[in-house]
């Protein structure tokens, strides 16, 4: 009863993903819905804050940060004006890509190794006479043991990598982190008649790096990770077939 359940689902789970694959090579790519880019990164940041820092960090959320004595400024702020830019969770800060890489390694190996080693017997136990009437002009006991090997291998390799991409897109502060920097996620999508383009940022940043016009970028971002692609007619078009895909991955030739 359970392996029928089991592969009943399967077997639902492989119509729905043919028919979900079916009514987008009709229809073309959906984008995905708006939503808080929480489940961007699955890994999260664990931190425990200070109670001070909570609490700091409940009253400034919620307005209740007041006046110094005889002051008008605002405990924590950092301009008579106010300070535009995000620190907050659900601020949203602008990210400026620039990635301009280029990358070429060469190396070449060559190895050689070659040996030749021989012994013989003079005397065991008299059956040396024994042995050579056995074999009659084949067998000498001065070439008993003979062994010969040689070893050739050469490789060579080579590297060359270039990548561009100049791109800028709005990140929204989902975490704040106990020393006080933000973890940040965002993505963006931008569909063309039949094609999607998805671009994604997530990382941690430090207050201090985000400029006056609210921007930052990606060189800043710690544990940056940053993703470009697409889905539709393009790109399924270039993508190797699966089966293809399977051959070539388990194929030991």
């Amino acid at each position: 009863m359970r392996k029928t359940l089991i592969l009943t689902a399967c077997a639902a789970s492989l119509s729905l993903g043919a028919c979900s694959t079916a009514i987008e090579a009709v229809r073309g790519p959906e984008l995905a819905p708006i939503g808080y880019p929480a489940a961007l990164v699955p890994q999260s940041q664990v931190y425990q804050p200070s109670p001070e820092q909570q609490a700091a960090i409940r009253a400034e959320q919620n307005g209740r940060m007041a006046a110094s004595a005889n002051s008008l400024w605002r405990t924590g702020a950092r301009t008579f004006f106010g300070d535009q830019r995000a620190r907050h969770i659900g601020d949203i800060l602008t990210v400026n890509i620039a990635i301009d890489d280029s990358a070429q390694t060469s190396n070449a190996t060559n190895r050689a190794r070659s040996n030749d080693a021989s012994g013989g017997v003079t005397n065991f136990f008299g059956l040396e006479n024994s042995l050579g009437r056995a074999f009659p002009g084949g067998f000498d006991p001065g070439n008993l043991v003979g062994t010969q090997g040689q070893i050739n291998a050469s490789g060579s390799g080579s590297v060359s990598r270039s990548e561009k991409v100049d791109l800028t897109v709005a990140a929204v502060v989902t975490d704040i982190m106990a020393n006080g920097n933000l973890v940040i996620q965002g993505r963006q999508e931008v569909r063309t008649n039949r094609e999607v383009r998805e671009l994604t940022v997530a990382g941690i940043v430090r207050p201090e790096d985000i400029t006056a016009a609210n921007t930052i970028s990606h060189t800043q971002i710690a544990e940056a990770r940053i993703s470009y692609g697409g889905r539709g007619d393009i790109s399924r078009v270039q993508a190797t077939p699966a089966a293809q895909s399977l051959v070539e991955r388990f194929s030991p030739f």
